[in-house]
């Protein structure tokens, strides 16, 4: 199915979990935020979170300073 990662298209199978999607970014164990259709996601979610066809994904790394 097509959905749409920080603006650009992207082909991810059916039924794709916000989890799955992270490990197939490398993203797995790593500081970020995702929201989907401009809902903030909980990590503690993402397993169960199913992406559905045209989402709009935004993925950030967190990135710390001071």
């Amino acid at each position: 199915m097509n959905i749409y990662l920080n603006g650009e298209a992207r082909l991810v199978p059916d039924h794709c979990t916000a989890a799955q999607l992270v490990e197939e970014l490398g993203l797995a164990g790593k500081r970020i935020a995702m929201e989907v259709n401009r809902e903030i996601i909980p990590r503690s979610s993402y397993v169960e979170h199913i992406l559905q066809p045209e989402d709009n994904i935004e993925i950030v790394h967190a990135i710390g300073g001071g």
